[in-house]
């Protein structure tokens, strides 16, 4: 397992808060990135065409970064796709139940002091932590 490399976290932390900073400056959007998918399927939204570009954005980038580092996935061809199909579900079932995902909540939320996103945030890490602590007392995960 690879230890913690600040320069490369630092990085990735500037380029999201960057892009998130530019949506909003420029197109006043904020990037949830659950609010994006769900208006690519929602009935009534009329920049589908702005919300798919966005994503496939996102979804290039990733697939560039593991076209050029596939290193940066490592474990990734462990996982069965109906699985990844499944948690992807959960966690898009999650993000509406909570009105939104942590990128809109933790970044862009928590940037114009909403309290809602500051509790969600919360809840994701505190839940997020909870599970580490499960998996691993479970003996799943890392050591």
């Amino acid at each position: 397992m690879q230890g913690f490399t600040p320069l490369p976290a630092l990085l990735g932390g500037v380029l999201i808060g960057l892009s998130a900073s530019v949506l909003l400056l420029g197109n006043g959007r904020i990037a949830g990135i659950s609010g994006m998918a769900a208006g690519l399927v929602l009935p009534g939204t009329n920049d589908r065409m702005e919300r798919l570009l966005f994503l496939l954005g996102m979804l290039g980038g990733g697939a560039l970064l593991l076209a050029l580092r596939p290193e940066s996935f490592p474990g990734a061809n462990e996982i069965s796709v109906p699985l990844a199909v499944a948690a992807g579900l959960l966690v898009g079932f999650g993000t509406r139940l909570g009105n939104g995902c942590t990128s809109g909540h933790g970044v862009c939320g928590l940037s114009r002091l909403s309290a809602r996103s500051l509790a969600a945030t919360l809840t994701f890490m505190a839940t997020g932590a909870l599970t580490a602590v499960v998996v691993r007392k479970l003996g799943g995960g890392a050591p």
